[in-house]
């Protein structure tokens, strides 16, 4: 792999990488860190990956073994909750969509009680414990099937599945008691 392929990897998947290890960790500082050393890792590792998963799964593998390494290792002192930290928000607002045609954004007051309810349920979701919390979000954020988590994270398909029902009924409980 070159550097201008590196580059490009990193502008394709970065957010991704980045926001992932976000949701592991919960941390901005280990994101930081932790997702250059993937992209390191991507970079030496190139020639083991085999296309036998996409190429998105393949890095978020990396990424995951990079928080487990993290975790195990004598400098993590950072507790597993901690203050939450809303997820940055890492995207662009484009105000052209691809017909040519401009985006309407809704009102200041819609947005506001919208970003409100989005964070809510994000909070919700980062309380989940580790395995809930983790099938989630590559369900929910990186549209990822069942059968990628398992390849992901070496869990069955069936525990996926089951994990992934009984977090989605965690998070409408939880909504439904803050209400």
């Amino acid at each position: 792999m070159d550097e201008d392929t590196l580059r490009a990897v990193m502008e394709r998947f970065g957010d991704d990488v980045w926001n992932y290890i976000y949701y592991l960790t919960s941390s901005i500082e280990l994101a930081d860190g932790l997702a250059q050393e993937v992209f390191v890792k991507c970079y030496y590792r190139i020639g083991t990956y085999r296309g036998g998963s996409s190429f998105q799964t393949w890095l978020f593998s990396i990424a995951r073994n990079a928080v487990f390494s993290h975790r195990k290792s004598r400098f993590f002192k950072a507790s597993l909750w901690g203050d939450f930290t809303a997820l940055p928000d890492r995207t662009e607002k484009i105000g052209v969509n691809a017909g040519g045609g401009m985006v309407v954004a809704a009102s200041a007051e819609m947005q506001y009680f919208s970003s409100m309810y989005v964070n809510e349920i994000w909070d919700v979701i980062m309380k989940l414990p580790a395995g809930f919390r983790e099938a989630l979000v590559l369900d929910l954020k990186y549209g990822m099937s069942a059968k990628e988590i398992a390849e992901l994270t070496g869990w069955s398909p069936g525990t996926v599945k089951s994990r992934l029902y009984r977090a989605r009924r965690k998070v409408q409980s939880k909504l439904k008691e803050m209400e």
